[in-house]
This record gives C-alpha cells, structure tokens and sequence, in this order.
C-alpha cells in the first residue's frame, strides 16, 4: 500500500511539474473544439482540401492549389495561448500561423525532422525578414500524435512542440494579433484537441526564460532544398 501511494503521489508531482506556466498563465477558453466535425464556420478554408477524417480534422495540400493548404479562425486575440495536437498523414511540413494587420506575424514550422520557432517576414516584397528564434533537429514519426503550445504576451511568443521549447520578442507582437490557423504542405496532417485561451504573463517569467535557450542560440541549418525535377517552385503554405 506504502509503495502505490508513493507511485501515484510522484506520478502527480510530474504531472503539476509539465503544467506549471511558462511565458503565459492561462485563462478564459476563447474557443475550443476536439476538431471531430466536418470543418465549417467559423473555419475559413482558403486553400487545400479540410475534411472529417477517422474522427478527426484532416489538411491536404491539392496539386491544383500550387499553394500549400490553409485553413484559419475569424479571430483578433490579444495575450493568448493555443493548444492542439497533430500527426503527420504523409505531408512534408505543417505550422501553426498567426497574421498580422499586414502579411504575417509569427508561427511555429514543423516538419518531421525540424521545429521552428520565429517571427515572420511581415512584408514580403520589402526589407523585412522573418527572424528564426530556434530550429531543433527533431524526430516526429507519422501516425504519432504531437502536442503544440504556441503562448503570446506582450512582445513575446513562446513556441513548444513536445518537449522542444524557444522563445522570442519583437515589436510586431505588441499589434493585433489575428486569424490563427494551420498550414499543411504536402499529402496531409490531422489535427485535434484545439483550444484557445486568453493569457495573462507569468509572473515567474524571468525565471523560466532562464532555463530556455536564448533567442538564435538553438538555430540548426535548415534542411537543404532537393532537385527535384518539378515543373515549377509551389508556394509555401502560408
């Protein structure tokens, strides 16, 4: 009896320990849904193929599209943190995105062998570049569900994909924050369990950013394009 209270008792502490706050304390659910209906509004679908697949939300990139797949939320957020999981169907590539007013803000790239963590290039035709906080080599096998935590305060993002974590800061992150969403390059991805919260900071911050690796110190080559004998470049899934 002594042996199983101490089991379940050290069971809990790791439990309290992965849900103790980092960059963001959760608050009010803005919107949650395990992602297990036909996608419909308030989804907008502007690229790819969405659909209810084995109970769960499915993203396909569609040749025709010459553009990955991408399906965002109506939504303008302040402080937040987004939660879901996923697992790759044969695609090459999915993120979590989140616009700016103009272009693109921030957003989380995963491919089965990488998680990346930045800020976006948020002009596209003009000087600005996207700033990549952190990409770790990472192995994230198909048919395996992934958690992802994206947290936004302030003029911080803090991106995790199990257990790989980064943070970053940038002015853009202070203006509205708007429509997130996924993106899917390639065959598919399924995703379930999504929920947004309304965030307030942590007070602890300074401490956990202590044990986090700090902004570009975590930055592995990113994976070399192939030569592939396609017809022409298909445009990123944005």
């Amino acid at each position: 009896m002594k042996i199983t209270a101490l089991f379940f008792l050290a069971l809990a502490s790791l439990v309290s320990a992965a849900e103790k706050p980092m960059l963001a304390v959760p608050g009010e659910v803005i919107y949650e849904s395990k992602l297990d209906t036909a996608p419909a509004a308030p989804w907008k679908s502007a690229k790819g193929q969405w659909e209810l697949k084995d109970g769960v939300m499915r993203g396909s990139e569609l040749e025709a599209d010459k553009h990955g797949a991408v399906t965002r939320l109506p939504n303008k957020l302040n402080d937040f943190v987004i939660e879901y999981e996923f697992r790759f169907e044969g695609a090459r590539t999915t993120s979590l995105s989140i616009n700016a007013v103009k272009d693109h803000m921030a957003r989380i790239n995963i491919t089965p062998k990488s998680v990346t963590v930045q800020r976006d290039d948020n002009d596209h035709e003009g000087p600005d570049k996207a700033v990549v906080f952190a990409r770790f080599p990472a192995e994230l096998s198909p048919g395996v569900w992934h958690k992802v935590r994206l947290e936004m305060v302030g003029d911080t993002m803090l991106g995790q994909v199990n257990e790989l974590t980064a943070w970053g800061s940038s002015d853009l992150f202070k203006t509205d924050k708007l429509n997130p969403g996924f993106t899917v390059g390639g065959q598919s991805v399924d995703f379930r369990n999504l929920t947004i919260r309304a965030a307030t900071l942590n007070a602890e911050w300074e401490t956990v950013k202590a044990t986090l690796p700090k902004p570009g110190e975590k930055v592995a080559p990113a994976a070399a394009k192939g030569k592939g004998k396609g017809k022409g470049k298909k445009k990123k899934a944005e």
